[in-house]
C-alpha cells in the first residue's frame, strides 16, 4: 500500500533541516503521500517542485480555519497550485457553546465555496471534541448534526476521548476521508504506531475493509521524528503480511 505522512511528525527534522530535506527523508522511508503542515515560507512552485523530484505527491494539508474566513482567495489558489484538493481543519475551539456555533457557522459558509473550487474540507478530530465542552455540548456530534464536514479520523485521539475508534469510523463511514494512524495510552501519551494500546490493527483492517488513505502521524519526536516514521512505516508493513 501506499502511506501518507503527516509532516508534523517530523517538524524537528524540517525545522533543523528544511521542508525539502524533510520530504526527501520520507520518501526515502518510503512513504509516498505528503499531509503538509505548514509550508515553511516556500512558495507554491517550490513545494511542486520538491514533489516531483521525489515522486510524492500531496494527498492533503492541515490548514487553519482562520486562512480561510481572513485570506479566502490566495489560500485557495496557493492549493490549488500545489494541487490538494484536501483542505483538513487540524482542530478548533470549542470549548464553549459560542465557539462551537461561530465554528459550525463559517463550515457551513466555507464548505460550498470550497466545493467550487474542487477542494473537499475536512475536520481532524483530538480527543476534547468526544467530552463536554463548558455549556455541556459534545462538539463532534454537532458537527455531524449541523455540518456536512467530510472527517479526517486521528484514530489515537478517538480512542483517548470515546475508547472506540472502529465504532466511529462505522457511524461515520459516509463522510469518512482518511484515518490517521496513530498510537499510545489511554491517558493521551502517544508513541510511535504498535507500541501503545490504540487497536491499530484493528483500525488498519477495518480502513482497508472501508478502502481509506492511510497517514502517519507519530507526534512524540523520541529520539527523534524520523526514527518514529520509520518505526511506523515498518509496522504498517507488517501488517500488511
Amino acid at each position: 500500500m501506499d502511506y501518507g505522512i503527516q509532516l508534523y511528525s517530523i517538524r524537528d527534522y524540517c525545522k533543523e533541516n528544511g521542508l525539502e530535506a524533510g520530504i526527501a527523508k520520507m520518501a526515502e522511508l518510503g512513504y509516498k503521500k505528503i499531509e503538509f503542515a505548514g509550508f515553511y515560507d516556500h512558495t507554491a512552485e517550490e513545494v511542486v517542485a520538491m514533489l516531483k523530484k521525489y515522486d510524492v505527491e500531496v494527498s492533503s494539508t492541515h490548514s487553519s480555519l482562520d486562512d480561510l474566513v481572513n485570506n479566502y482567495e490566495e489560500t485557495v489558489a496557493f492549493h490549488k497550485a500545489i494541487g490538494n484538493k484536501l483542505y483538513i481543519i487540524p482542530g478548533y475551539s470549542t470549548k464553549n457553546q459560542q465557539k462551537l456555533d461561530y465554528f459550525v457557522e463559517k463550515i457551513n459558509e466555507l464548505q460550498p465555496k470550497l466545493e467550487a473550487d474542487g477542494i473537499t474540507l475536512a475536520f481532524h478530530n483530538h480527543h476534547r471534541e468526544f467530552l463536554p465542552n463548558e455549556d455541556g455540548g459534545q462538539a463532534y456530534d454537532q458537527l455531524l448534526y449541523r455540518t456536512n464536514i467530510k472527517l479526517q479520523i486521528d484514530m489515537f485521539w478517538a480512542f483517548v476521548g470515546m475508547k472506540d475508534p472502529i465504532a466511529l469510523m462505522e457511524k461515520v463511514k459516509d463522510r469518512l476521508i482518511s484515518m490517521h494512524m496513530k498510537d499510545g495510552h489511554p491517558d493521551g501519551v502517544g508513541t510511535p504506531l504498535g507500541m501503545g494500546e490504540a487497536p491499530v490493527a484493528d483500525v488498519y483492517a477495518k480502513a482497508l475493509e472501508l478502502g481509506l488513505p492511510m497517514v502517519v502521524e507519530s507526534e512524540t519526536q523520541t529520539p527523534d521524528g524520523p526514527t518514529e516514521a520509520k518505526i511506523c512505516i515498518e509496522y504498517l508493513k507488517s501488517l500488511e503480511k
